[in-house]
């Protein structure tokens, strides 16, 4: 039996989630990206980590891009959590910007994730009303997936984590 580790970074809970729901499917350990160390993490065959994407980026990838090297003859899968639905051509977009060179091979698995603007930082919720106000004024049959779901989601308080969403993660480590 693989011994598995699930690293994650979790801004307002959704991550978090994901990563406590894997906990208890695959029996595996749980850190924060955070507390974490090459000296703990390098004592396991899988690594899973997960991370909120933010303005395109995978929240704690950086650790996995430090100490890949180290890593790199394990068997690794990431997820990105985020508040839009997916999207085939925005996904291969943060692919292609988070896992690039060597990183190129690694799974990447989407998961939807929350939305509540009360629990964003002041600084989040400046940034996201900025981009509403953007995306509002555009002809909104033209709109992205994300655009439409941003504007839906404004001013409510919406989670769509579901458990369904790790199918992937567990199908790649079966």
């Amino acid at each position: 039996m693989n011994k598995i580790i699930v690293l994650y970074q979790s801004k307002y809970g959704a991550t978090k989630k994901y990563a406590d729901w894997l906990k208890e499917e695959l029996a595996c350990d749980l850190l924060e990206t955070k507390k974490a160390s090459i000296e703990i993490v390098d004592k396991y065959d899988v690594i899973i980590l997960g991370g909120g994407l933010y303005a395109s980026g995978i929240a704690g990838l950086s650790f996995l891009k430090k100490y890949y090297n180290k890593l790199k003859d394990r068997k690794i899968i990431v997820f990105a959590v985020g508040a839009s639905p997916y999207d085939e051509k925005a996904f291969n977009a943060v692919k292609e910007h988070n896992l690039k060179g060597e990183l190129a091979n690694i799974p990447l698995v989407y998961l939807r994730g929350a939305w509540n603007e009360e629990k964003m930082t002041f600084i989040d919720r400046t940034l996201c009303n900025m981009l509403k106000k953007s995306v509002a004024k555009k002809d909104q049959s033209k709109l992205e997936p994300w655009e439409k779901a941003l504007l839906e989601a404004a001013g409510k308080s919406c989670d769509w984590t579901d458990k369904k969403y790790l199918e992937p993660i567990i199908n790649l480590i079966s």
